[in-house]
């Protein structure tokens, strides 16, 4: 147990706290065990060290570890546990869980044994922390942490704190909020930038590297998670590569099952599967006309990655300008609400606003006759009446 306290003191003494996520204010870290979940390079592993850097002196009473560590090669997580526990351990955070076998089994025999430890974890794969989720019931509170905002980025970049707004907020006072921003800098000269790399925070150690190990992170999602959590074969493996390139380059992709499965030979109910599993492990998006009864094999209307990093790192700059701005909206907009296919318009949101997503010099006529409608349009700085600029929303979380 010794080389894991060495080498949390080590990462300890390498973790900065000068700029932390905002999301480590939503955590309540006063439940017993808390879950941190989220697509890989978001930067769970980051905050988690960040947070207990700046609440908690290096002790016996805290311990930091992540369970891919060899030690655990030969060692069961209950052990460390008790261990930790009857020598005066307070605190257990855990990361990379689900690199772990059984990892949410013994995780409750430790919760049941221990009744006085408290437990913070993360792991990267949401769909193997999913199904976890029944040893857990009534044990573990989970946070679904998401990648940088537009407003982080651009407080990571130019040392302002902007504040978040709710979506009321910002159909209400768009333009007063635009103008907040003005006075302080020129939102759309960090714009593009954001869409090609500022969602992931790992940005921050290098640009140069970040599309990189953007992809190491998918392979990893494609080759690793999915398999791990449902057999597919080698050959499926590949299609849905191919579905991703797809995707990236539409405007957006209307999946039409029936031809996939003729030229893939496989049956629509598995391509239904590996779509919804993608879902889940947040590689992509999808969009329906009705959120009531979505499932593993219900078609969406719409497919998007779930984020616009991931259509720049998969067909690079040969990109569908609108598909972008759609997915922007929408990586934003399922972080604070629902969000449906509208009847007429792109998006249908909480059930209450219809929003149409183009440039500038995008029309009212297709909204003209409906309530609470709004046009988005990108490559402006500000709006009026139901006019909204696209950067705007990223101002949400």
């Amino acid at each position: 147990m010794e080389i894991l306290i060495q080498r949390f003191y080590e990462k300890y003494a390498q973790t900065h706290v000068d700029s932390i996520r905002d999301f480590e204010k939503k955590v309540d870290w006063n439940n017993r065990v808390i879950g941190l979940k989220g697509s890989r390079g978001v930067g769970k592993t980051t905050l988690l060290l960040q947070h207990i850097k700046k609440n908690y002196k290096p002790s016996g009473k805290i311990l930091y570890t992540s369970l891919d560590h060899f030690w655990f090669a030969e060692n069961r997580l209950y052990h460390l546990a008790d261990i930790f526990y009857k020598k005066g351990g307070e605190i257990l955070f855990l990361d990379e869980v689900h690199r772990y076998p059984d990892w949410s089994v013994e995780l409750k025999n430790v919760y049941d044994d221990f009744p006085d430890l408290k437990i913070v974890f993360t792991g990267s794969s949401l769909l193997h922390l999913e199904k976890s989720r029944a040893d857990l019931s009534r044990r573990a509170v989970l946070y679904n942490m998401p990648g940088l905002s537009f407003r982080e980025f651009l407080n990571f970049q130019t040392n302002n704190s902007f504040r978040t707004y709710t979506l009321q907020e910002i159909v209400n006072n768009h333009v007063e909020i635009a103008v907040s921003v003005l006075e302080k800098l020129k939102p759309l000269e960090f714009f593009q930038n954001y869409l090609k790399y500022g969602y992931y925070p790992f940005y921050l150690e290098n640009i140069d590297s970040f599309h990189q190990k953007l992809s190491e992170a998918v392979h990893t999602v494609l080759e690793v998670d999915i398999p791990q959590f449902e057999t597919i074969q080698t050959s499926h493996i590949l299609l849905l590569k191919k579905l991703l390139q797809i995707i990236s380059s539409s405007v957006p992709f209307k999946p039409n099952l029936q031809s996939l499965s003729m030229r893939s030979g496989i049956s629509i109910n598995t391509l239904k599967k590996y779509i919804y599993l993608l879902d889940r492990a947040n590689i992509i998006s999808l969009l329906h006309a009705d959120s009531k009864g979505i499932s593993n094999l219900s078609k969406p209307e719409k497919i998007f990655l779930q984020n616009t990093n991931l259509m720049y790192n998969l067909a690079g700059e040969n990109q569908n300008i609108g598909n972008l701005r759609e997915t922007f909206f929408l990586t934003n907009l399922k972080e604070v609400g629902t969000v449906k296919a509208a009847k007429t318009g792109d998006f249908f949101v909480n059930d209450k606003y219809t929003f149409e997503i183009g440039g500038k010099g995008k029309k009212q006529k297709q909204i003209k006759n409906i309530s609470d409608s709004f046009i988005v349009k990108d490559e402006i700085e500000t709006g009026n009446d139901n006019i909204i600029p696209l950067w705007l929303f990223g101002f949400l979380y």
